[in-house]
């Protein structure tokens, strides 16, 4: 169960991601429940998605825990995001899955440190119905454990997956998008203002006095939720910000939803991946995970998750809200190239252990040991 393409989100393409990875090594063929949004559009879904738990339709859930139930399926993996489900802050998931009776995986993307008396209730009624709570960092882990006082034993750490990709020179790929020589910076996602691009924007005004070649790429579509609130006005204060520095030259928006390949193509031709973001407690990115796992050198804010892939030399920090502090970082890597191939090859090496087929299997193990196995056992003893 989670949000799923065509719904653009990132949630979505992650819950395709471990779909498609754990089918691929296992043999299995999953069905999916795929979660629709108020007020969202209407979509035709894949062959696997077997039914649609439209967010503030009180009477679906019971409907869909009903389904759970009846279906052959022997677990229910959950990709969780508070703000996919209805009631307050998503109160009625835990109603779902407190009326299933079979073994329930939920996968936390949102972990938050300090949380209100009504969050942490909430949290800790959703962890404690889960027969295992699966999250995305160790730091992730920790907050539960110690603040929401989850039991260590039922709490598993399974990495955000990433394309397995070889660790490779730039070039061709920069030829393919026909910039070149000059040194690509690039962000990406779905934009909203709390990913900081106004920072970055100014940063490269420094930037570009030391390096004149500097290519910063802004990739991705406003998120649909955004531009169903407040239309594209964010993205045009970007492109406002641009015209006002005059870096028409050095900063392109690249502005609709990248589809897999594509973007794996954009991450091959960056020298420098950059992630501004402004909140400081964010417990998981995509997108920072797939920069790792590419083997790209990385400046980032210092968020939760970022402080811990990024932990070790695997990448650069500059401060919150801070153009100066960005531009600084960035410069220093493109002052030296050393510098920045020792920081790609550490990240590369880490990223290994989160490539989707190791996620996999990792999620193979935990599903085995919770229900009975029609997996077999030899495929769970592979290498990662």
């Amino acid at each position: 169960m989670g949000s799923f393409p065509p719904r653009q989100c990132g949630i979505a393409t992650f819950t395709k991601d471990v779909v498609d990875s754990y089918d691929r090594a296992f043999g299995t063929s999953s069905h999916v429940i795929a979660i629709d949004e108020q007020g969202g559009e209407e979509r035709t879904y894949p062959s696997n998605v077997i039914a649609r738990l439209r967010q503030n339709d009180r009477a679906c859930y019971s409907r869909i825990a009903s389904l759970i139930d009846v279906h052959p399926a022997e677990l229910l993996n959950v990709q969780h995001e508070y703000g996919l489900f209805g009631g307050k802050e998503g109160a009625w998931f835990a109603d779902l899955i407190e009326s299933v009776s079979k073994r329930v995986v939920v996968s936390l993307h949102t972990v938050l440190p300090n949380p209100s008396p009504e969050h942490l209730a909430l949290a800790q009624r959703i962890c404690a119905r889960a027969d295992a709570v699966v999250v995305l960092s160790q730091t992730g882990k920790d907050i539960l454990v110690s603040e929401y006082g989850v039991d260590e034993s039922k709490t598993f750490v399974i990495h955000h997956g990433v394309p397995d990709v070889p660790f490779a020179s730039t070039d061709m790929p920069k030829a393919s998008f026909g910039v070149g020589q000059r040194m690509v910076i690039s962000t990406f996602g779905l934009i909203s203002r709390g990913k900081g691009l106004e920072y970055a924007i100014e940063a490269m005004r420094a930037v570009v006095k030391r390096h004149p070649e500097a290519l910063y790429l802004i990739l991705g579509e406003t998120h649909p939720q955004v531009r169903r609130q407040e239309g594209e006005s964010y993205r045009e204060s970007l492109h406002a910000k641009i015209a006002e520095y005059g870096l028409q030259n050095n900063i392109k928006l690249v502005e609709r939803y990248l589809e897999f390949d594509e973007l794996v193509n954009y991450l091959a031709a960056t020298d420098i991946y950059l992630t501004p973001y402004l909140n400081p407690v964010q417990i998981v990115s995509g997108t920072l995970a797939y920069a790792v796992g590419c083997g790209k050198a990385i400046v980032s804010t210092p968020y939760l998750y970022a402080k811990e892939l990024l932990a070790n030399g695997r990448g650069f920090f500059a401060e919150f809200r801070d153009a100066a502090s960005i531009a600084k970082n960035v410069s220093a890597l493109l002052d030296d190239p050393a510098l920045r191939r020792a920081t790609e090859r550490r990240a590369y090496r880490f990223g290994r252990q989160m490539t989707w087929p190791h996620v996999a299997l990792q999620y193979g193990r935990l599903f085995l040991d919770l229900a009975p196995p029609r997996i077999p056992a030899a495929l769970l003893e592979r290498p990662a």
